[in-house]
């Protein structure tokens, strides 16, 4: 059987995946729009964390998806922030 061992910085790493989850079930069943900034803010928070705890156990394909998410999810928080001060 594998002993499976985790540290205080996978922890960290599932708060990361259960932000993805959140903002992604809200998505789904109409809490959040995609336009909404704080969609991109919980993608991006989840990259974050989610990175962070693959500093400890690297993984190149994790690390790779989870660098361009970031990307992506702070590109789109700044164009929702840049949206509703036009409007606002």
């Amino acid at each position: 059987m594998m002993e499976v061992s985790l540290g205080w910085y996978d922890l960290v790493g599932f708060i990361g995946v259960a932000f993805l989850l959140t903002a992604y079930a809200a998505l789904q069943f109409g809490k959040l729009a995609a336009e909404d900034p704080i969609y991109s803010l919980m993608n991006a928070l989840a990259a974050a964390l989610i990175l962070f705890s693959l500093f400890f156990t690297f993984n190149a394909a994790s690390f790779a998806i989870e660098f361009f998410w970031l990307v992506i999810s702070l590109i789109g928080l700044w164009r929702a922030l840049k949206g509703r001060k036009k409007t606002g």
